[in-house]
């Protein structure tokens, strides 16, 4: 199973579109998640026409009519795995620990708000994701997202996809 991570893409408050390279990517997914910050309605609707399964949520500066149609939290189990998202987690400092402990039940949490990439592994197993932002990339060196593979049960591959130049 394929899948593509994002968050914060914040159109069309930090770029005017998606980029082309991550509209081929959730062409080429199974599912996509997305933790929060759409900022409008156009994206989710333009995620949802294009995904074979979305699972998204609302972010921060998400305003009433996406928090109608999102969660807070999400969960699925796809490929074997059980999947939460939200779209903050507070502080870095500490954040396996809370995070484990907030959702004991998951194998694996996507989050979004900082956009920052993050790749860690809790104590006792809890992958925790953030995609950074296709869009924002703030202090980072690139626009970003992820694609991960699941195989069995197993999170098999996952890579930081960098878009080129600015979106």
């Amino acid at each position: 199973m394929r899948l593509l991570l994002t968050s914060d893409t914040q159109v069309p408050a930090r770029a005017k579109r998606l980029p082309e390279a991550l509209l081929a990517a959730v062409d080429a997914a199974d599912a996509v998640i997305h933790a929060g910050d759409w900022t409008d309605e156009a994206t989710l609707d333009l995620l949802e026409s294009r995904s074979r399964l979305l699972i998204g949520v609302y972010g921060n500066i998400d305003g009433p009519a996406m928090r109608r149609r999102l969660p807070e939290v999400a969960r699925a189990e796809l490929g074997g795995l059980r999947f939460a998202v939200v779209h903050e987690t507070g502080p870095a400092a500490g954040r396996e620990r809370r995070c484990a402990a907030r959702f004991p039940d998951v194998d694996v949490l996507v989050f979004g708000h900082s956009h920052i990439p993050w790749d860690s592994t809790a104590p006792g197993g809890l992958r925790l994701l953030n995609p950074g932002s296709p869009t924002d990339r703030r202090r980072q060196p690139h626009h970003t997202f992820l694609t991960l593979t699941l195989v069995d049960g197993d999170l098999r591959h996952t890579t930081l996809r960098r878009l080129p130049g600015k979106a």
